[in-house]
Parts: structure tokens; C-alpha cells; sequence
């Protein structure tokens, strides 16, 4: 009977094992978005052009990419780019913060990833038993990602929308998860409601 059990739970634990390395990835962002068109909306099609920051020129590959993903996720909300005729301006800031968090906090570990080491006394069926403990405490990264993106109006010189989107996960891939952030802080455009929400964007793995 024990080796049915062990077996039955051998299965159950690689099945769920594989599907968590397969399938889709959550990507849960805390958006918040303001607007004030003063007037009507931009209609489907209306152009637009990147804006860059002085230090945004410094690292232009990397502000290529940010861009290239902004003009996908702008083009499914009906922005279109023109750079010879933009109506409004768009600016993207990104910025990634790496942390080392500690899996462990608590009896048994020292505050910096280490373990202590201990006592242990049992009893049982058998006897008594009489130990010294070595737990094991690895600390794990993850990362802090935060977006904002702004729509200026060029007639005017406002910012007629601003929305804002922050990420925490392990996820080491930058590239898709900015893009699943993009998609999350323009969700409701161009009058998204007025109150931070919860958006949850799947990625493939």
C-alpha cells in the first residue's frame, strides 16, 4: 500500500510539475491612469510621435526596444505612429530595480540568508533521539519593474494622459514582460476608469 501511495503521489506531484514549466506565465501589474482630452478622445488611426528625455538618447538601443513594444501596444488601441504628422507626442519611462529577498525569516536563520544551526530532541515508538540541525537558506531575486506613459497634446504642450504600471516577479525576461505591462496600463483607453486596478496579462513561457 505504501509504494501504491508513494507512487500515486510521484505522478500527481510530476504532473503538476509539468504543468507549472508549460503553458502560460500571470503577469499581474498595478496600473493607474488619469486623462483630461480636454475635448473629444483621439480617434482610431490618429498619429502620434515618440518624445525622449536628454537621458533617454544616451541609451538609445535600449529605448528602441522600449519603444518598438509601446508602438505595438499603442497600435491595438488605435494610436498609429507618424513622426511626419504626429497629432500627439509619447513618452515611455521604464525603470527595473533587481532584489535579493530572503525565502526565510524566522527560528532557524540569521537575517542574512544563513542558516543557524540548532538542537533537536525526538522521541518515538523506538526511543529517544538527540541531533544538531543544519537547515539550508538560499535567497531568491526578483524584480521591481515600474512604466509610465505619457500622451502629450502637441497643439497645446499638455499631458492630456498619463497611466502608470508596476510589476514584482521572478521573471528575468524584460522584453515580454514590459510588453504584457504596456498592454495592462493602456487597458481602458483612451477614458480608462479613475482608480488603481489590478491587471492580470498571460505571457507564454
Amino acid at each position: 500500500m505504501k509504494r501504491v501511495l508513494c507512487a500515486l503521489f510521484s505522478i500527481a506531484f510530476l504532473g503538476l510539475f509539468m504543468a507549472g514549466c508549460s503553458g502560460m506565465r500571470l503577469i499581474e501589474n498595478d496600473v493607474n491612469a488619469f486623462y483630461n482630452w480636454g475635448g473629444a478622445p483621439p480617434a482610431p488611426g490618429t498619429p502620434y510621435r515618440f518624445e525622449r528625455l536628454p537621458s533617454q538618447q544616451v541609451i538609445g538601443s535600449q529605448q528602441d526596444a522600449v519603444e518598438a513594444l509601446a508602438r505595438t501596444a499603442l497600435a491595438k488601441v488605435g494610436l498609429q505612429l507618424d513622426a511626419a504628422a504626429p497629432r500627439y507626442s509619447v513618452q515611455v519611462r521604464v525603470s527595473t530595480q533587481v532584489i535579493e529577498t530572503l525565502p526565510y525569516d524566522g527560528f532557524g536563520y540569521d537575517g542574512f540568508g544563513f542558516a543557524r544551526p540548532g538542537v533537536f530532541l525526538g522521541a518515538g515508538n523506538h526511543g529517544g533521539a538527540f541531533g544538531l540541525a543544519f537547515p539550508m537558506g538560499f535567497s531568491q531575486t526578483y524584480f521591481r519593474r515600474e512604466l509610465t506613459l505619457l500622451v502629450r497634446d502637441l497643439q497645446g504642450g499638455q499631458v492630456v494622459f498619463e497611466t502608470r504600471a508596476a510589476n514584482d516577479s521572478v521573471a528575468a525576461e524584460t522584453l515580454p514582460v514590459l510588453a504584457a505591462m504596456l498592454d495592462a496600463a493602456l487597458r481602458g483607453f483612451p477614458q480608462p476608469p479613475p482608480m488603481p486596478r489590478r491587471i492580470n496579462v498571460e505571457i507564454p513561457r
